[in-house]
């Protein structure tokens, strides 16, 4: 399993405007347009409701902290080379909670209910990473550090 990633997920076309949107710099979240309220991970029907009324829409890439772990150890490809991170989960704005990673800040200075913001990190199939991520298998994710103000 040379060359294989853990870090990235499997595109399919129904995900496929959400990772272009990424691609561009957006994020993208569902909203329902029976009940009203915004999901992620994409679903092709709500989760609260069941219903298939749901449609794309941009996010204001605004999050707060939820909670957090500091990975030191992980031995899947890249994660290792990545050692320490922090896997997260945030509250984005629109109400949806998100697992993601937060970058830019150093774990002493992490709090519950901080202030984030979405970047995104570009990476392909073949290992390439931070803005690498032209061609065949790239996939760019979003991930969140402290909020500029």
């Amino acid at each position: 399993m040379s060359g294989a990633r853990f870090d990235l997920p499997e595109v399919d076309a129904f995900t496929q405007p959400y990772w272009d949107a990424a691609a561009e710099g957006l994020l993208l979240l569902r909203r329902c347009g029976a009940c009203g309220r915004a999901h992620h991970y994409p679903r092709e029907f709500c989760p609260r409701c069941w219903s298939e009324d749901v449609t794309w829409e941009r996010a204001s890439g605004r999050a707060t902290l939820y909670t957090w772990s500091v990975v030191h150890r992980n031995d899947l490809p890249p994660f290792g080379s990545r050692t320490p991170y922090v896997a997260a989960v945030v509250d984005l704005a629109e109400g949806p909670r998100m697992m993601t990673e937060v970058v830019g800040c150093g774990e002493e200075s992490l709090r519950v209910g901080m202030a984030l913001e979405v970047v995104f990190r570009a990476g392909s199939a073949d290992g390439a990473d931070e803005g690498e991520g032209e061609g065949e298998g790239a996939v760019t994710v979003p991930v969140f550090r402290p909020a500029s103000v």
